[in-house]
């Protein structure tokens, strides 16, 4: 078997085994021809009265189909498949009758082809209009990309992209030769999807045909002008070629060294690329005329390069040594441009044998180069899972030259994409999916409402579950109703109904979205309610929002909906406190006119009328306790016990707010009561609790409440009696005292 490399034409084929005997290889060769021979015979009387689209007759599209497949090294089986993929549309079962006839394993290429054939008719006729997820426009570039790998996707078999490159090529050539109109969305697509794919392959000659064709149809009067700027034809330009190459071949076997010269006559599309990815005038194309020299050491590339500067005159900006620096994808090469005789550019690139097998094969491949260059060319990105990809379809495509058809039927492809599949819209429209994805991430990677609506799907127009898995080429509709969310079951991985990440997050995302909507609403209630409360219902929610620090109403809502925003910031905002006096101004005034004023609670205030008093909780005052008065900010003059230790440390901390103040005369006549707390420790027992109440009853103290625990017979209580003389309460607690059980009654 030969090494994988380029393609040989059917005259340089091997058998599958070359130690078989002379007999038994005749007899395969003719069992191969008669099997070429048998499906022709077998098509023939199907479709010979049949044309394509094109116009052009069925069968000797066939014919000529598995001329180019004959050429391109392709097996007898492909070639046999050429006319066995027309007569699909004229069976009844078309697997079953063309597998009796011919096996299974043709059958399935037949069929697969056919059906190929069929998507692309229809990816064809939605190109005008096809959109990207949630109705983006979808680029030229993605779409075709997403149609490549369709291409080698869809049949998981590398014969069926074979047989879809050379009838593509043979459509061209049949416009060529008819000279009749081309539809653009063919030849557009025979550039952007055919050309790139068997370059990718490559299956050169299938490229540069393919690409000159589709371009010529394309833009004719470009075509034109480029073939006139060229100072030769261009058979003038492979045969100067040709001899340049035998020159250069001759004069490095001369020095020992052994070479392979290979001329790459440049074609018109390439330089037209060229010319408008670097933004390159024609005679700053150098690369035209090129040679590539493949010699085994590096030290005979630097010897090459060497003497072609010697016989050419080189220039000098146009050279690169990617041996010393490679390129980020590992390419090496050395690259220059010289000038001949006439001074016409030839670009020529030396290399070793390692460097060009990973120039052809690798990272560096020639298709990743020429589509997504370091140099910038327009083109598609590389992903590094494709490219190890593609390269091994570059390796089976070499081994599929070398295969008979017998041992074609045992390795009938390889199932390289199964990360990945490719399914259609109803209008064509490529969409990629990881593998086991079903009807809902389709509907969530067509667009995120019509994922939330889905409801039903058809998969090649019959209804299936909505976890039923997807499969390469299936065209998809969603049955969606006019408004609605997903269901939580979706988010069930035991039920199977998401594979794709992106798809499940979306899902989520609407739950927490209908989550934010109930805090929302919650936080906008309790908010419209305060300002009701507050008599400021005419505000509007947006400003109140801006001035509390929010960027809209409703995240205010949320926060108070979910509890991390007290309504009574709203309250402060619209009705803020009257300000204090600041400390200092306070105290300028703290001795002018000092007259004792009363307060309304019964304190007097040295020099101020109607201060704003209140007596602390910490220490709870009453008549006649010595009292000191701490000026606290915002809420006027806070009174407590002089012996209270909160009292002392504040003011050893802030002495200049320590003001005098004292009860005011006639107290009790006026009726006035203070809340104190009152702490008894007694021996537990039952009915302890009311003899102590009766206790204040007696003495017509209110008890306005009562704190109480037991520990391990000992009960401590606190009672808050409220009392207009601390005096008399001393007399109270030693009635306490007495009862029955009390240890301690004392004044807390």
């Amino acid at each position: 078997m030969t090494t994988p490399g380029r393609l040989h034409g059917p005259t340089s084929r091997k058998p599958v085994d070359s130690d078989l005997p002379p007999v038994m290889l005749a007899t395969a060769e003719v069992e191969e021809a008669g099997t070429l021979a048998k499906a022709r015979a077998f098509a023939e009387p199907l479709i010979s009265g049949e044309s394509l689209d094109t116009g052009e007759n069925i069968l000797a599209h066939a014919d000529a189909v598995a001329h180019i497949l004959a050429d391109m090294g392709g097996s007898v089986a492909m070639q046999a498949a050429s006319y066995l993929v027309y007569t699909c549309p004229h069976l009844n079962k078309p697997e079953e009758v063309i597998a009796k006839a011919f096996g299974p394993q043709l059958a399935q290429l037949a069929i697969q082809t056919n059906h190929l054939v069929h998507v692309q008719r229809l990816s064809r006729a939605a190109e005008s209009h096809i959109q990207g997820p949630d109705n983006t426009p979808l680029s030229p570039q993605v779409q075709t990309e997403n149609v490549r790998k369709m291409l080698l996707a869809f049949s998981r078999d590398l014969r069926v992209v074979m047989l879809r490159l050379a009838s593509r090529l043979q459509t061209l050539r049949h416009y060529a030769a008819t000279k009749l109109l081309v539809p653009p969305a063919l030849a557009s697509e025979s550039l952007q999807v055919f050309a790139p794919l068997a370059n990718r392959l490559g299956i050169w000659q299938i490229k540069w045909e393919l690409e000159d064709l589709s371009f010529r149809f394309l833009e004719p009067s470009t075509y034109k002008e480029i073939a006139s700027l060229l100072d030769e034809k261009r058979t003038e330009r492979e045969r100067y070629m040709v001899a340049l190459r035998e020159r250069l071949q001759d004069a490095l076997a001369a020095q020992g060294i052994q070479a392979q010269v290979d001329g790459r006559p440049k074609h018109i599309y390439s330089i037209v690329r060229k010319m408008r990815g670097k933004s390159l005038a024609f005679d700053r194309v150098f690369d035209i005329r090129a040679l590539r020299v493949v010699v085994p050491q590096v030290a005979d590339c630097y010897q090459v390069l060497s003497w072609v500067h010697e016989q050419f005159s080189p220039i000098a900006e146009e050279f690169d040594d990617y041996i010393a620096k490679p390129k980020s994808n590992g390419y090496q090469s050395l690259h220059t441009v010289v000038r001949d005789t006439d001074g016409g550019p030839i670009e020529v690139q030396i290399r070793t044998q390692a460097m060009h097998d990973h120039a052809e094969n690798g990272v560096a491949a020639h298709w990743a180069y020429k589509e997504a260059g370091a140099k910038g060319y327009a083109g598609v990105s590389a992903n590094s899972a494709y490219d190890t990809k593609i390269a091994v379809l570059r390796q089976l495509l070499a081994w599929e030259r070398d295969l008979s058809g017998a041992a074609q039927e045992k390795a009938p492809g390889s199932p390289l994409f199964d990360d990945r599949i490719y399914v259609l819209t109803p209008d064509a429209a490529v969409v990629e999916l990881p593998q086991g994805a079903t009807a809902i991430d389709f509907a969530y990677t067509v667009h995120t409402n019509l994922g939330h609506r889905c409801r039903g799907a058809k998969v090649d127009g019959v209804m299936v579950p909505l976890n039923t898995p997807l499969g390469n080429g299936q065209t998809v509709e969603i049955t969606a109703i006019k408004e609605g969310g997903p269901s939580r079951d979706w988010l069930n991985p035991e039920l199977g109904f998401l594979a794709s990440p992106r798809a499940r997050a979306k899902v989520r995302a609407w739950f927490n979205a209908q989550v934010s909507e109930e805090t929302i609403a919650k936080g906008r209630e309790a908010v419209e309610k305060s300002l009701q409360r507050l008599g400021r219902t005419a505000i509007r929610l947006e400003d109140l929002a801006s001035q509390l620090g929010f960027k809209s109403a409703d995240s205010l809502f949320e926060v108070v909906g979910k509890d991390e925003f007290s309504l009574r910031n709203i309250e402060v905002l619209l009705n803020p406190p009257e300000p204090a006096l600041e400390p200092d101004e306070y105290f300028q005034k703290k001795f002018k006119g000092a007259v004792a004023r009363k307060s309304p609670s019964g304190v007097l205030v040295v020099g101020v009328d109607s201060l704003l008093t209140q007596l602390s909780k910490c220490c709870k005052p009453a008549p006649p306790d010595a009292i000191g008065g701490f000026v606290t900010r915002g809420k006027g003059v806070s009174i407590h016990r002089q012996d209270c230790s909160n009292f002392r440390e504040l003011a050893s901390r802030h002495g200049e707010r320590v003001i005098d103040v004292r009860w005011g005369e006639g107290k009790n006549a006026e009726g006035s009561v203070y809340p104190v707390d009152v702490s008894v420790e007694a021996m537990d027992r039952q009915g302890l609790l009311r003899d102590i109440s009766e206790v204040f009853a007696k003495e017509k103290m209110n008890v306005i409440g009562v704190q109480t625990q037991s520990v391990k017979g000992t009960a401590w209580m606190t009672f808050t009696v409220e009392i207009g003389d601390a005096d008399r309460l001393s007399k109270v607690l030693g009635t306490v005292r007495g009862v029955k059980g009390v240890r301690a009654a004392r004044r807390r």
